[in-house]
């Protein structure tokens, strides 16, 4: 499978580069290369093959799920620099935002 200037141009699209024309020329092959090789791979009998996540021989020790008390209303905003009504004070976002447009 051979990519054209354009398919690697929107890869770099997609991949968030951008790429002069020296470097599309540049790169070109080398994807190239790396889709064959894919396509080799491809080729291969895997009926047999058990599929797996990690290469290694990994036992993941996962902890009890237990459920437990969290935080009360009042615990949860004893830090707070700011609150009221049981919830939060922040400063506006918004306001700012659009007074530093005008």
């Amino acid at each position: 499978m051979s990519l054209s200037a354009a398919d690697v141009r929107k890869l770099a699209l997609l991949a968030r580069l951008d790429l002069s024309d020296d470097e599309v020329s540049s790169v070109r092959p080398q994807l190239d290369s790396i889709l064959a090789f894919v396509e080799q791979l491809s080729e291969l009998d895997t009926t047999d093959v058990e599929p797996m996540t990690t290469a290694l021989d990994v036992d993941n020790r996962w902890r009890e799920d237990r459920q437990f008390a969290g935080l009360t209303n009042q615990e949860a905003l004893v830090n707070a620099p700011l609150h009221s009504e049981g919830c939060f004070l922040v400063p506006s976002v918004l306001g700012v935002v659009a007074s530093k447009k005008a």
